[in-house]
């Protein structure tokens, strides 16, 4: 009986426990079910998303595939926890991606940061998002995306972060965007949203900055804003609001920027409203219809970095701004200040103690009287050191006043300013000659004025201006000197209404980045030069008023002339009908009474030789014969001739002979004696093709350091690169090429075959001694490092380069051998590409050329060419972008491609890839970190920014490499995260100035 009730106890229990484990088995299971059908759903949503996308130039989505599981995904981050997986973040910025968003990511229900900002999305933005209870962060900015604001956001009531900037947005602001209570930034920049600012805007009591930039926004402001006490950022630039700013908006103590520029906003400025906005750094106005004084309260904002008045109706003084060191930009233009002759220009004297001033503009004004002195920072006498430095100045903008007496020779002491306005003033006498002292100049206007005498020639040895000269309506005097020649990057050229005599210099045509040409109002003398015809990208082109004589040149019809005028000279003979000509709108011509021909809207006489052809055609058959024997006796000669050189070369073909006719030639004497005898002192570089030296020689009457190139003539391939050199250069003009002076070909002392090419010589030798210096040059020169904008600009400028040479020459050259020994650095620490040893000119029409295959030997050097040469494919435009991206990563990294780290196929390309999504700073070259750049806010995203285009240039498929337009225009775009960028882009009035 006891052993029964055991035997029934066991049983009892052993059912209960398996009933106990089934029923929690089975709940179990269902869990489970959950489970799998939640991340089922991510994973369909995800795979969605990615079908959506059609362009993925870097393979970021590559990794998204059935072999890991989605949360291992590029991009993609799940929760911890270890009973449901779910997505929770989409961070896949600035990767390029092209294709539409999709409606499925409303799936990704946990979801709480979307990153998807500078990509190329287009399409509407869905309205699903607005499923996404849990989303904090929304960041779509810099794509390419339309329609309207979804209204449905607004239900996203834990979003944080909102940026939709930089894309094609219209309608109006949501009115229910009052709700999301938590948000803390709201960026709708540069968009096409339209309507007013939705007064429920001021229920965002945790907004921290509203920037809605440059939209077609309109009517008042609106008095809720006042209720946002934590705003730091106000931007409201570039819309149609109008009426006045709300006076509360003045007592929000927490701004450090409102900017409400290019607005119709008007009103005056309250007394006290910089003591009550004690945090503010960029206080920007201009544009608008603001009048009064400028408040005196303004004394004591200490932190004030940007000061933007201009273009509105102040009046009265400028006050002091001494005590304002932090000031880097203030401007007043355009507005009615001064008229006081013994107190206008007070103010400067204490504002030589904002140091950090890198731009000052008071144009238009009532301002007059002499500039004083203390702008220059001259520090002979006895001028008191509180007057403090204006070497920083970068653009100094005083035109539109009565500033009177001489030109102040000072402004020679501001040798970093790019941009000069004295224009409209009342100077006279001579520009001063230390004016050449600017030789970071790149806009320089001292039009109308008086000034007189000879044009001096220390302006036009300024290589860096580069956007315009105007000196038009002065009283200059004297020959338009042939140094004109020396601008060669010169956009915008302007001499007219002057007292100028002589010929029309023929070296003008040297300026071949010319688009813009006035010379009219003058007393030019002679012919038009036909040199004219070389400046391919003249737009406008104004010679009227002038004593020109002689015919039109028959080749500026070949241009892309959108205006012309030669009226009222002293020309003759035919006008060509094509091109500008052909449309009498553009083209003016009146007052040259013995024009002839031309299209029949200019109603000139037909020409004279026009009513002889009927006599030539008498004699069409005598010519023809004679054409047919000379050319029969000239065909014979050349056959001979080529048989003959045939014989005396085994080597070279034709092709290869050696074009240096348009170059000038110099002695072996001259290079040895410049070279104390090619003296070991002298060397600065030996490569396999030949050695450099640094040498002086007597060019243009004066001793000039050079750089001698001389060929290692017993080496294979060495005259082959001489000829190559010389082919590429022999015609290329550009600020950042090197330029080649003279070149040598003849016997030395011993009888022996010697070949040279002589070079500018680059103060700050090449980019490999500032990347790696030896140890020698780095014991020598502890403080030598490139910062992250030095290196910035030197890939802008190789980039300049590199486009000039693939597309504006006319025929596309191909360096093969881009590294950084062959970028040299001037004494602007300016980039100069160099050594076309290598160099390959292509047809017109290059095609595919990647996909070609040849024999030919070497093209380039290992770890920078491209991995298609190694298999044998023809050079290519897209084999020069590889070359560039390695650069580029190389720049960064402070890595060579051949470093002992890259074994084992890895290689530079990978191991930046690999690294770019965790801390960037782990792969920076260290100077540039130790220079204190991490420190500076945006740096981080400027490096991002420059490894993807160094990427995206050094993709292993040429096709897949970026093209140059795409580098440039993200280069660009990089530009602006630089600091003083951003000052300078933050006044949306810069535009003017430059």
């Amino acid at each position: 009986m006891k052993q029964n009730i055991i035997h029934f106890f066991l049983i009892t229990t052993l059912n209960s426990s398996l009933l106990w484990f089934i029923s929690n088995t089975s709940s179990s299971s269902s869990s489970a079910h959950a489970l799998l059908l939640g991340n089922e759903s991510d994973h369909l949503a995800l795979l969605k998303f990615k079908d959506s996308i059609s362009k993925d130039p870097f393979g970021v989505l590559d990794s998204w595939n059935t072999t890991n599981h989605f949360c291992k995904w590029q991009g993609i981050t799940c929760n911890n926890s270890p009973k449901q997986q779910r997505v929770i973040e989409l961070r896949l910025p600035g990767y390029y991606l092209h294709g539409s968003l999709s409606p499925q990511l409303s799936n990704l229900s946990f979801l709480r940061h979307i990153d998807l900002e500078n990509n190329s999305f287009y399409g509407d933005i869905p309205q699903e998002l607005g499923l996404l209870s849990h989303l904090q962060v929304l960041y779509l900015d810099n794509n390419s995306l339309t329609g309207e604001i979804p209204i449905n956001l607004t239900s996203c009531s834990e979003l944080t972060n909102f940026d939709f900037s930089w894309n094609n947005l219209i309608g109006n602001i949501p009115i229910g965007i009052g709700s999301l209570s938590k948000l803390k930034e709201f960026f709708i920049e540069r968009n096409n949203l339209s309507g007013r600012i939705p007064p429920s805007i001021g229920n965002l009591t945790s907004l921290t900055s509203l920037v809605l930039i440059s939209n077609d926004l309109e009517g008042n402001i609106p008095q809720q804003l006042c209720a946002l006490q934590n705003l730091t950022y106000l931007l409201l630039d570039s819309n149609e609001f109008s009426s006045t700013l709300p006076s509360c908006l003045y007592n929000i103590s927490s701004l450090s920027v409102l900017s409400v520029s290019n607005n119709n906003i008007s009103g005056s400025l309250p007394a006290n409203i910089f003591h009550n906005l004690p945090n503010l750094q960029f206080f920007q106005i201009g544009t608008n219809n603001f009048s009064g004084k400028i408040p005196l309260s303004v004394t004591n904002a200490s932190l004030l970095q940007v000061l933007d008045l201009d273009r509105n109706h102040f009046v009265g003084q400028v006050p002091s701004l001494g005590k304002l060191t932090k000031l880097r930009f203030l401007s007043v233009s355009e507005n009615n200040l001064g008229g006081f002759p013994t107190k206008d220009l007070k103010f400067l004297k204490p504002l030589a103690n904002c140091s950090n001033l890198y731009v000052l503009g008071i144009s238009v004004n009532n301002f007059g009287g002499q500039l004083p002195n203390y702008i220059g920072c001259r520090f002979d006498g006895n001028i008191p050191a509180t007057f403090g430095q204006f070497q920083k100045m970068e653009v100094l903008e005083l035109s539109g006043n009565k500033f009177s007496g001489e030109m102040p020779a000072f402004i020679g002491n501001l040798s970093k300013l790019f941009l000069l306005d004295l224009s409209d003033n009342m100077f006279e006498g001579s520009i001063p000659s230390s004016i050449g002292n600017c030789q970071n100049l790149q806009h320089l206007n001292f039009s109308k004025n008086n000034l007189s005498r000879t044009i001096p020639s220390e302006i036009f040895s300024i290589s860096s201006l580069t956007i315009l000269l105007d000196l038009s309506q002065n009283s200059f005097s004297g020959n338009l000197s042939d140094e004109v020649g020396k601008l060669q990057n010169l956009n915008f050229l302007k001499v007219s209404e002057n007292n100028l005599v002589g010929n029309i210099p023929a070296s003008i045509a040297e300026c071949l980045s010319l688009e813009f040409l006035y010379l009219q109002g003058n007393s030019f003398s002679g012919a038009i030069p036909s040199s004219l015809v070389s400046l391919k990208g003249l737009r406008k082109l104004d010679i009227s008023r002038n004593h020109l004589s002689g015919s039109i040149p028959e080749g500026l019809q070949n241009l892309s002339l959108e205006y012309l005028n030669i009226s009222f000279n002293m020309l003759d003979g035919k006008v060509p009908t094509g091109g500008v000509f052909k449309n009498v709108s553009e083209f003016a011509m009146i007052g040259n009474n013995k024009l002839c021909g031309g299209v029949s809207e200019l109603h000139l006489p037909p020409c004279p030789s026009e009513a002889k052809k009927p006599k030539r055609h008498h004699n069409f058959k005598l010519v023809v014969v004679i054409v047919c024997v000379c050319a029969f006796f000239f065909f014979l000669s050349l056959l001979l001739t080529i048989c003959w050189m045939r014989k005396r070369s085994k080597k070279m073909s034709s092709d290869d002979s050696p074009t240096i006719d348009q170059l000038a030639k110099v002695s072996y004497q001259s290079l040895h004696n410049g070279t104390n005898g090619f003296s070991e002192e002298n060397l600065i570089g030996s490569g396999s093709f030949g050695s450099v030296y640094k040498g002086t020689l007597e060019l243009e009457e004066s001793g000039v350091a050079v750089a001698i190139k001389v060929l290692k003539l017993q080496t294979k391939g060495a005259e082959k690169s001489f000829v190559a050199e010389c082919n590429a250069l022999k015609s290329v003009r550009h600020r950042n090429l090197v330029k080649i002076l003279t070149c040598c070909s003849g016997t030395d002392y011993k009888g022996q075959e010697f070949k040279a090419l002589v070079f500018e010589f680059m103060t700050n030798g090449s980019l490999e001694s500032w990347l790696h210096p030896s140890t020698e040059i780095a014991n020598q020169t502890a403080a030598r490092s490139l910062n992250l904008e030095q290196r910035f600009n030197i890939i802008n400028d190789v980039a300049s380069a590199f486009h000039y040479l693939h597309y504006e020459c006319d025929r596309a050259i191909i360096h093969r051998d881009l590294k950084p020994s062959n970028i040299l650095l001037d004494d602007l620490m300016v980039a100069h590409v160099g050594d076309f040893g290598l160099a390959r000119l292509l047809e017109k029409n290059i095609g595919d050329s990647s996909m070609q295959t040849t024999s030919t030997g070497l093209k380039g050097t290992f770890g920078y060419a491209p991995p298609e040469y190694g298999m044998g494919y023809q050079v290519s435009i897209e084999g020069d972008m590889y070359s560039f991206g390695i650069l580029i990563l190389e720049m960064l990294t402070g890595k060579r491609p051949t470093d002992e780290i890259f074994m084992d196929g890895h290689n530079l390309h990978k191991y930046v890839e690999v690294s770019i999504s965790s801390n960037i700073f782990k792969i920076v070259d260290p100077c540039i970190l130790s220079m204190g750049e991490q420190l500076q806010p945006g740096v981080e995203n400027c490096l991002i920014s420059l490894f993807k285009v160094g990427l995206a240039c050094s993709m292993e498929s040429p096709n897949e490499r970026m093209t140059m337009v795409d580098l440039m225009r993200q280069l660009n775009r990089i530009k602006s995260c630089f600091p003083y960028t951003q000052l300078m882009e933050a006044d949306q009035n810069i535009h003017k100035l430059v």
